[in-house]
């Protein structure tokens, strides 16, 4: 279920067709991401490794023993695109789940690869790393 997840995501942005079509689109969801709280914008949530300020935070789920549900924040709008993407995809997973995301096969497919300089694309990779430590962490 959660390949298909990646394969209706790339089928959505290659109906976008253009670069600038998909940028606006991130842009988008990113906008639609809650604001982070102070309290959990700490340095043990941020991704050091991004050029941007971004932190990510997973938290047990509720209503789902097991399941993991994510927040995040980015103060560039590119990259709070991409961190609405991971949270809505990691979001109501088990970390054994998340794991078995196929995330090289969604980045080849939305080719963020040509469109990201190459330190945004080594902090898009270190916000997945950030994301996947936090979910093996969570009930550990």
């Amino acid at each position: 279920m959660s390949n298909a997840q990646i394969a209706e995501i790339i089928e959505n942005f290659e109906l976008l067709g253009d670069w600038d079509q998909r940028y606006q689109y991130l842009v988008e969801i990113g906008e639609q991401l809650p604001a982070l709280p102070t309290d959990v914008k700490t340095d043990a949530n941020r991704v050091m490794e991004c050029m941007s300020i971004v932190h990510v935070v997973a938290d047990p789920d509720p209503d789902r023993p097991g399941h993991l549900l994510f927040r995040g924040d980015c103060d560039t709008a590119i990259i709070k695109g991409v961190v609405a993407l991971l949270v809505g995809l990691f979001s109501g997973k088990t970390p054994a789940d998340i794991e078995r995301l196929d995330l090289e096969g969604l980045f080849k497919g939305l080719r963020l690869d040509e469109h990201l300089s190459p330190n945004r694309h080594v902090g898009v990779y270190a916000i997945v790393n950030k994301m996947m430590a936090q979910a093996r962490m969570a009930f550990g």
